[in-house]
């Protein structure tokens, strides 16, 4: 059942992901940071937590779940640290997915051959 919610949920996330590209003049960066935005926001407002317990990797994976993680982040470190968190916060709880990008990137950099698209 846990995949089965993971699956409606993640699925239905990126269908609006593929209908604002398709219905809408929106570029693929700018629904990017749409949904990270979105999902920082309802992190912040408490929304997006009880949505990651019911749905798990179905929410966490997408990239409002990127922007959930640093919401959820930025205000633990808010509490601990006070104003430094608010700048420290996000960074420090997305660093594993941060760093993971930047490596499978330049890995794919390395063994793909470039060239142009003409």
């Amino acid at each position: 059942m846990e995949f089965l919610r993971a699956f409606l949920i993640g699925g239905a996330i990126c269908a609006v992901g593929q209908v604002l590209l398709d219905f809408t003049k929106l570029t693929p960066a700018r629904i990017l940071v749409f949904f990270v935005t979105l999902g920082v926001i309802l992190g912040a407002c408490g929304v997006y937590g009880p949505l990651v317990k019911f749905a798990g990797a179905g929410a966490t994976v997408p990239l409002t779940g990127f922007g959930y993680l640093m919401a959820k982040g930025t205000l633990k470190a808010v509490r601990e640290k006070g104003l430094l968190g608010a700048f420290s916060g996000g960074l420090t709880a997305g660093a594993a997915g941060i760093a993971a990008a930047v490596f499978f990137g330049y890995l794919a950099a390395v063994f793909s051959k470039s060239g142009d698209k003409s």
